[in-house]
């Protein structure tokens, strides 16, 4: 995802956290290079010439292990918070809190401290998010108050997640969907209005009794949840041609670490916002 839209996704989560327990995630899966190729990776003098294996350009391979070793740390931790709730509500709470706020610090460490494709940044981001994760779901699963029915409203979310990644990488290679420019300026423009809107109903939440219309479990909230849904689908089309251009442009290997990021962003971005689905559905 790129800087503003990893940005944004964090930002509407922390804010859905001061109500609910938890945030939504709008697919911050994009990064700094998602709309074109950086000049910096163009082909050099040198391109071409046997370097260094740490410089070896970008493969296929490098984003899938790097993909891979980010979200088993996500959810590490999140079993690991979700086995603390059972029997300490109180520090399952915190830990949810604190992976939430050090989430978004490395959203925006990574976005803007110029440590894009930095191994340390994506995995204590992994740490972090699998915490909040893991305290998410125990909420809203209604694990924290002993619904018989949380296991399998996860195992929902998570299959529900993983059949839009899925959707969205065929759509991506059969070529149904192109990322353009126009496309990419539609996607953020979107993106920052989810936000605007987020922020508007926190405030709203602020001053009344209620988590404010958004995010309710009404009508009004159940299509929110439908709209975020269907960005964060979208974002995955970003996340693959950004991987796709700093492969071919032959960029470092160790930018798959960013491209890691980015995935591992809206998958958790998705799965949040399917969960919360379900859990306004449960409740109906």
């Amino acid at each position: 995802m790129s800087s503003l839209t990893k940005a944004t996704a964090e930002s509407q989560r922390a804010q859905a956290m001061a109500h609910q327990g938890g945030y939504s995630q709008p697919g911050y899966a994009q990064n700094p290079y998602a709309t074109q190729a950086q000049p910096g990776y163009q082909q050099s003098p040198n391109y071409g010439v046997p370097t260094k294996a740490a410089d070896r350009p970008m493969t296929v391979d490098d984003v899938v292990t790097k993909t891979g070793i980010t979200l088993a740390v996500i959810v590490v931790f999140a079993a690991i918070t979700m086995v603390i709730g059972q029997s300490n509500a109180s520090l399952a709470m915190g830990l949810t809190f604190v992976g939430a706020i050090g989430g978004f610090i490395a959203v925006l460490v990574s976005s803007f401290g110029k440590k894009y494709g930095s191994p340390v940044v994506t995995l204590v981001y992994a740490v972090f998010e699998g915490l909040f994760v893991g305290g998410f779901s125990w909420l809203l699963s209604g694990m924290a108050v002993g619904d018989s029915d949380a296991g399998a409203m996860i195992f929902q979310a998570i299959l529900g997640t993983v059949g839009v990644f899925v959707g969205m990488l065929v759509v991506y290679k059969t070529g149904a969907i192109r990322v353009t420019p126009k496309f990419t300026k539609i996607m953020i423009s979107a993106l920052i209005g989810v936000c605007v809107l987020a922020l508007g109903n926190l405030v709203f939440s602020l001053f009344s009794d209620g988590a404010g219309p958004l995010r309710d479990g009404g009508p009004i909230a159940i299509i929110f949840s439908l709209v975020c849904i269907g960005l964060a689908a979208m974002s995955f089309l970003v996340d693959f041609d950004q991987a796709d251009q700093l492969i071919r442009a032959g960029a470092p290997s160790k930018m798959a670490w960013g491209v890691a990021l980015g995935l591992a962003v809206t998958l958790v971005w998705l799965y949040t916002e399917i969960l919360r689905l379900l859990s306004y559905l449960n409740n109906d």
